[in-house]
């Protein structure tokens, strides 16, 4: 990370890392099974046959205790949304800032989602109705705040049995009102900040939520919205806790938006470049063979997206569940990680309810908020791994030297091939192998097709006549090592020979004849 820092310490005035959205799931362990719940129905006094009863009338319950809370806080009952599609986070949003709530309840909302519930069904060979888990749709409450610690927030309440519950954070939120009450003069972006007078407490403040005490933060909040809780389960009941996605994201603050535009090209082209399989593997600490290459008993699928983000652009590289991507906004560089799927990456840890005295093993990383240091520890490392390579798009190889290795004739098994033309009638084809669609899963002839068609190289040709053209210049870029072949497939993947030859070309083609000479001098 430094070495990207250094790169830019003339425009870049303050760095931040820490979480930014973090949601996390409470389940209460002992109602995970038809089983247990049957024995919990039985201490309470319930039968079988009458629990549909007992849980309906449960519902009502938290429901109109839910809706006089809404109406003594926020001055309105719960507003029930048709369906989940519609963005309720942004409904939110649009009354916090029209009814100008600074802290508090801003408002309840409903919906029909999908659940994990349980019904009666009657079983010939018992006799009587038996508990069964189901899956099914019902209310769920969400409760949104603008909270005088934590910042805007939400909880999602599952309204039937056994009462799921999911609290959504964000990290950047919370530092917000720590930076409010340390008279921190800041200025923010929905969570992007874009000025703050002391980055180093900043940092300070991101740092100490790792020290929290997450459990008890997440049972505060829960009876905050189910109060009722300790009546309808009992007191010996309590909620299991999962950090279920989190969101860590390291920030380059620059001065204003206009020092951002260049490096953040130059930047995004690397980014297509360096992002080959085998290296998103490497960020997200999936494993390879002592040679580099993807481990063949693994089967992660990678994919990489680019697309236009509010006002900038991102690129964004996954694994399976878990992701890192780099974009920008305002005048914020942002590489995060996003993990959904801890149990992908290896941390040395203790076994549950091994001595802390015994050695840690090496073991998956687990979802339960005791690993949360720990997979903001990794969350790090990925977001440095992507840095230090976007480090290295600096290269003093001076152009002459390259492009006089590939523009000359060269043979190859007895064959005679010419030299490549980058600026001119091979321009077209060398510019459509750094798109980053083709860094990672490859190029044929039918996509270099699809992609030349409109272009000078592609021109006055029927799709036939092109094929073969791609064909030929496929033969002439793998003789010249900037394409290889993927064995046992008619796809080819540009090499890192070709990924210089790109990168510089497009840096060529964007630069000023000023900025040319200035370097020349």
């Amino acid at each position: 990370m430094k070495a990207l820092i250094d790169r830019f310490s003339s425009s870049v005035k303050g760095v931040l890392s820490g979480f930014d959205r973090i949601v996390f799931k409470g389940w209460s362990l002992p109602l995970m099974s038809a089983s247990r719940v049957t024995s919990f129905l039985g201490s309470k006094g319930v039968l079988n046959k009458d629990y549909k009863n007992w849980m309906v009338a449960r519902t009502k319950d938290i429901v109109d205790t839910a809706d006089q809370y809404a109406r003594n806080n926020s001055g309105q009952p719960i507003i029930h949304i048709p369906t989940w599609r519609t963005r309720k986070e942004e409904l939110a949003h649009q009354r916090r800032q029209q009814e100008q709530i600074e802290t508090g309840l801003i408002g309840v909302r409903s919906c029909m989602e999908s659940a994990s519930s349980y019904r009666a069904v009657y079983c010939s060979q018992a006799g009587f109705p038996q508990i069964r888990n189901y899956p099914t749709q019902c209310k769920h409450l969400y409760f949104y705040f603008d909270d005088s610690e934590f910042g805007f927030m939400n909880i999602r309440l599952q309204t039937w049995f056994p009462y799921n519950i999911q609290i959504c954070l964000n990290g950047r939120e919370w530092l917000r009102r720590g930076l409010e009450k340390e008279g921190v003069d800041f200025h923010v972006h929905g969570n992007k900040f874009l000025h703050i007078a002391d980055y180093q407490k900043a940092q300070q403040l991101l740092d100490e939520q790792l020290n929290t005490r997450f459990t008890d933060m997440l049972d505060g909040f829960t009876k905050r919205v189910f109060p009722g809780m300790e009546d309808i389960l009992g007191p010996h009941l309590s909620y299991y806790w999962t950090l279920w996605q989190s969101e860590w994201a390291t920030d380059l603050i620059f001065d204003n938006p206009d020092s951002l535009k260049a490096p953040m090209d130059a930047l995004l082209r690397h980014a297509h470049i360096i992002g080959t399989s085998t290296r998103v593997l490497r960020y997200l600490d999936r494993p390879l063979t002592k040679a580099g290459s993807p481990d063949g008993r693994s089967h992660d699928s990678v994919t990489t997206r680019l697309t236009d983000f509010n006002d900038g652009v991102r690129i964004r590289h996954w694994v399976d569940k878990n992701s890192v991507k780099l974009y920008n906004e305002q005048n914020n560089i942002r590489v995060e990680t996003t993990i959904n799927a801890p149990e992908k990456f290896q941390v040395f840890r203790h076994k549950q309810g091994q001595d802390e005295d015994e050695p840690k093993q090496r073991m998956p990383m687990r979802k339960g908020v005791m690993d949360i240091p720990l997979r903001a520890s990794i969350s790090q490392d990925v977001n440095n791994r992507l840095m230090d390579d976007l480090a290295t798009l600096e290269d003093n190889t001076p152009i002459r030297n390259f492009m006089d290795e590939l523009t000359v004739y060269i043979t190859k098994s007895g064959r005679r091939f010419r030299g490549l033309d980058p600026v001119g009638k091979d321009q077209d084809l060398l510019l459509a192998l750094s798109d980053p669609a083709y860094m990672i899963s490859g190029l044929t002839n039918k996509m270099l097709r699809e992609r030349l068609s409109d272009t000078p190289f592609g021109s006055g040709r029927t799709d036939k006549q092109l094929s073969a053209k791609i064909s030929r210049h496929l033969r002439l870029l793998r003789s010249h090592g900037i394409i290889r072949k993927i064995p046992r497939q008619n796809r080819y993947q540009v090499t890192t020979k070709g990924m210089r030859l790109t990168n510089a070309l497009n840096a060529l083609l964007a630069a000023s004849i000023e900025d040319l000479l200035k370097i020349a001098a």
